[in-house]
């Protein structure tokens, strides 16, 4: 009988795998046009909420089977770790053999449930942003901010990056870290208003609230802009979100789940499904005037699309740690 054995991926381990931001797109966007065509399994993902507040424990599980992954992401977001020096996102990816249902590795998932993320805000800009936008505004300057602003510099040239924080040292970390990175140029500014106001792209990135805070008002984005929501409706006035012609998502199934559970309880109308938006199923952008709007509720298709390339290239570099089933 052959020996069955998984391999253990340490955080430290996918990042050595050295996956560029533009494969990782490139697997996101691949699998949207998957999930556009029909070929897609991924149910809504279930969650439980330990303790007080907005913490937040979820499966999600997908099945890809042009891009032969099957799996399921455990993954955690704690608001409240920082104050205790603990990343906000943690968890485990399981990647199963979609012949077998063995499992076949075993990985940490922050950094690609990072990675991908940001990954997803392109993929959607690509098809709902102006194609010439060279001034972003990221809100939120923890890591979701970071890989966003890294990914949509793969696709977009941008020229200037506004950012904002509500805890202003995190906003100098962050400018400090991603000019160098992106060679633009970028700058903290002091008001939330600075960082959506004169932008062609804006990117909310703070923690995922039940009770928004609402702090982007109407009038705030421009005729033409595109935002990306990574922490969902957390940011945004109810009036200013109804600005936009079209309000999309990533999984209209997960969105209207997430609001059963108290999220997202004042929306505009969804215009589409991100997958039928790549699948070119139904428009994107259709004109340089619209304001056009994603949620992008972080799905596991994006994780389930990245997984494989990780397995794969740990096991060219000699990745890892095996352990017997």
């Amino acid at each position: 009988m052959a020996e069955n054995k998984l391999l253990y991926l340490s955080q430290a381990d996918v990042v050595r795998t050295g996956l560029r931001m533009a494969e990782i797109i490139e697997a996101v966007e691949a699998a949207f046009r998957e999930k556009g065509g029909g070929r897609t399994e991924m149910p809504p993902k279930p969650g439980i909420h330990p303790g007080d507040g907005d913490n937040f424990i979820h499966a999600m599980p997908a099945y890809i089977p042009a891009l032969g992954s099957a799996g399921v992401k455990w993954v955690a977001g704690y608001p409240g770790n920082q104050a205790r020096g603990l990343p906000y996102i943690t968890g485990l990816l399981i990647l199963n053999d979609p012949e077998t249902g063995l499992p076949l590795c075993v990985m940490d998932c922050a950094w690609i449930t990072a990675q991908r993320t940001g990954a997803a805000t392109a993929v959607a800009a690509r098809y709902l942003a102006r194609p010439d936008s060279a001034t972003l505004g990221i809100l939120g300057c923890g890591v979701q901010g970071r890989t966003n602003a890294q990914a949509l510099g793969v696709l977009f040239p941008l020229r200037r990056l506004l950012a904002y924080d509500t805890n202003p040292e995190a906003a100098r970390r962050f400018v400090s870290d991603i000019s160098g990175q992106l060679g633009i140029e970028v700058r903290a500014v002091t008001e939330p208003r600075q960082a959506v106001s004169g932008c062609d792209i804006v990117v909310t990135a703070g923690p995922i609230l039940r009770r928004p805070h609402r702090t982007i008002q109407a009038g705030w984005l421009d005729e033409g802009a595109f935002a990306s929501l990574v922490d969902y409706d957390s940011y945004w006035h109810p009036d200013a979100m109804r600005e936009v012609a079209k309000f999309c998502t990533d999984d209209i199934p997960q969105l209207l789940h997430t609001r059963d559970t108290g999220y997202f309880q004042d929306i505009p109308p969804i215009y589409a499904d991100l997958g039928d938006i790549v699948a070119g199923k139904v428009p994107g952008r259709e004109n340089r005037q619209e304001r056009t709007m994603t949620a992008n509720l972080g799905i596991a298709l994006d994780d389930m699309a990245v997984a494989p390339l990780v397995y794969r290239r740990a096991l060219e570099l000699s990745l890892g740690t095996w352990l017997p089933l």
